[in-house]
């Protein structure tokens, strides 16, 4: 193992902002893919017409996402800087998917950003129906609070200073409103298609001086991993490998997992032992946080298992069902009024899970923190205030000062991003084990 930073990466933006081709074409350049491939790529595109979209080819090597040209389940892929090892997850655009979009999202440390720069294409993904602004709002409350935006399609609009000065103090201007430090947040006037800005300085922008997206991405800080707490799993999805059994895969958030330890997953409270852990197909004796982790367990079939599952060591503060928890939620996008009874899904980690608010205690300024209002009768847009709420089927979650990520939630309905939270409590089901 070399002794690089690890970390994770996860583009967003708007559909069609360029997001594959800029992070195919990166990784193509930084020994991700071999020219051989990107060639194959390059023939395949272009017998369907679409030869713009080579560079993506590499990461929706899906049959499906091919022909329809969209990026659907999130892909991981690898690259290098000189002193970070960088596992890319690309995240998809179009709002359906905006599921797997926070299930990537919230295993990332930090996010990309891609902003069309082309005229009407750039107005269109920061509007309020666009997605741009959306996708920035689930980075920063899903944890993602290191943010690079790179000014997409510079070539489309003749690498112009002015335009991507408007374009950066708009991005900048909103991301202040989310919570980022715009000082803190790098800008970089790429070309995803052509190369421009990606990893060498572009001749067709002398008027800019700053660095690279690669530079950028170098320059980022690691993050503090949860390696003394115990093991928090959540689980992404479950293979059976013929020949081995039963494999559930998960980014590790928190402690380790071995080979011979018994792990207990939840809600379910299932227990098996651990057989061998992978990482990128090496198989190893021990894996800490930030890495995703393929493992395989003893008796136990595919069907036990599945994505929002939480797996934890047996032995050491395992993960249970909860009953309900207590969330401090900030509403930012209800037609109406949220009431007692209201029941949306919540996604958390990776689960997906409609919950109902039984109370609403606090209602409070969001800048302090201070309580306006007791057990208000509704809450609305802007509001924040403590909520009590309860899953419909068994979930696993923990509380956000405890294990930040599996403390991260994000309340949709109607198709949209309606309040975003963190947990404060919770009330954990008592296990029934026989053993």
């Amino acid at each position: 193992m070399n002794d690089k930073a690890h970390i994770s990466l996860v583009v967003i933006g708007h559909v069609n902002a360029g997001k594959s081709t800029t992070t195919g074409h990166l990784i193509y350049k930084c020994g991700g893919v071999d020219k051989k491939t990107i060639d194959k790529y390059e023939r395949e595109a272009n017998e369907l017409g679409k030869s713009s979209l080579k560079y993506a080819w590499v990461l929706d090597n899906l049959k499906a996402e091919r022909e329809r040209g969209i990026t659907i389940d999130i892909t991981l892929w690898k690259f290098q800087s000189p002193n970070r090892d960088f596992t890319v997850i690309d995240a998809p655009g179009h709002r359906d998917f905006i599921k797997n979009m926070i299930t990537g999202t919230s295993q990332a440390d930090v996010a990309v950003l891609v902003v069309d720069a082309s005229h009407g294409e750039f107005e269109v993904g920061i509007s309020r129906e666009g997605q741009t602004r959306e996708h920035a709002l689930l980075a920063y409350t899903l944890g993602v609070k290191q943010m690079i935006v790179a000014v997409n399609k510079m070539d489309d609009i003749n690498f112009s200073e002015r335009r991507y000065e408007d374009i950066k103090s708009e991005v900048a201007n909103y991301l202040k409103k989310v919570g980022f430090k715009p000082a803190k947040v790098q800008f970089v006037p790429i070309s995803g298609i052509q190369g421009d800005g990606l990893t060498e300085k572009s001749t067709n922008m002398p008027w800019y001086s700053g660095p690279t997206l690669l530079d950028a991405l170098d320059k980022v800080t690691p993050p503090k991993r949860l390696v003394d707490k115990p093991l928090r799993i959540p689980i992404q999805d479950v293979y059976k490998i013929g020949g081995i059994g039963t494999v559930p895969v998960g980014r590790v958030e928190s402690g380790k997992i071995k080979p011979g330890m018994m792990v207990q997953f939840a809600p379910s409270g299932i227990q098996a032992e651990v057989k061998s852990c992978e990482v990128h197909h090496d198989s190893l004796l021990e894996v800490g946080p930030g890495t995703n982790v393929g493992f395989n367990v003893k008796n136990v079939a595919v069907k036990d298992i599945r994505r929002g599952d939480v797996a934890s060591a047996a032995s050491d503060s395992p993960a249970t069902a909860v009953s309900s928890f207590d969330a401090q939620v900030i509403v930012m996008n209800h037609p109406g009024k949220i009431m007692k009874g209201y029941c949306p899904v919540v996604d958390c980690h990776t689960a997906h899970v409609a919950c109902t608010f039984t109370k609403i205690r606090d209602k409070m300024d969001r800048r302090t923190g201070k309580v306006v209002e007791e057990n208000p009768e509704y809450i609305q847009n802007g509001d924040a205030a403590i909520v009590t709420m309860v899953p419909t089927k068994p979930l696993c979650v923990e509380s956000y000062a405890e294990y930040p990520p599996l403390g991260r939630i994000v309340i949709r309905d109607m198709r949209q991003t309606v309040a975003v939270g963190v947990i404060k409590s919770t009330t954990k089901v008592e296990v029934q084990n026989d053993g």
